[in-house]
């Protein structure tokens, strides 16, 4: 199963892909990670997405693209993975196409995860990250047994600075300007299954498994 995971920035696409991953003995690729991971090596890639990250700018489609096609090599993939922030842009989805095409794969399906801006704003807002090990709570939902201490290594808990509720409507704004326009690529592909996730992603990752298993 080759996923893709899309839905504004507090919409729980890490917490559905980590389960479904687990679900299907996929990997769940994340962007997100890719980035650490290289600039931690100091892989050629990661020097480059260090620079513009360093800088506050967007890192290059073809720094990404790069990451996101070495990670697809490994033999985990083989059976498939779920892509979670990536692509972003119909630009990055073509090339995405075009990468896959290249082993005789294609994507199977894109999940689009619906929440409302309220609920991503109470979501994101109450996030607090592991200063030492990144471990991520949520003060409401998923509070740390201590008030501000991580309970796996006992690091300070903090919040992000693109987690402040206004920072958090801009990055809705540029979501809706760069990645909403997905929504309608992958309609007209009939690749597009959208799925509530306003409350249990235990509920959601059920009813992905379901229809699923309705397609076999």
């Amino acid at each position: 199963m080759r996923t893709i995971m899309l839905g504004a920035p507090g919409s729980g696409k890490g917490t559905v892909a980590t389960k479904l991953a687990v679900v299907y003995d996929i990997p769940h690729i994340s962007t997100g990670d890719l980035f650490r991971h290289h600039i931690k090596e100091h892989t050629s890639l990661g020097k480059q997405a260090e620079t513009y990250i360093s800088a506050g700018k967007l890192v290059p489609d073809e720094v990404t693209i790069g990451m996101v096609a070495e990670r697809l090599q490994e033999s985990d993939c083989a059976d498939g993975f779920i892509l979670d922030g990536f692509p972003r842009t119909i630009n990055q989805a073509d090339s995405l196409d075009v990468l896959l095409a290249k082993d005789g794969r294609a994507i199977d399906l894109v999940i689009n995860l619906m929440v409302s801006d309220e609920t991503i704003l109470s979501r994101i807002s109450g996030r607090r990250v592991c200063a030492s090990c990144g471990q991520i709570y949520n003060m409401k939902t998923q509070p740390s047994r201590e008030d501000g201490i991580c309970d796996l290594c006992g690091g300070s808990l903090t919040q992000r600075a693109d987690d402040a509720p206004q920072t958090v409507l801009k990055r809705l704004e540029t979501y809706r300007v760069q990645t909403e326009p997905l929504i309608e690529h992958y309609t007209e592909k009939e690749l597009l299954l959208e799925i509530d996730n306003e409350h249990s992603s235990a509920i959601t990752v059920q009813t992905i498994v379901a229809f699923l298993a309705g397609l076999h």
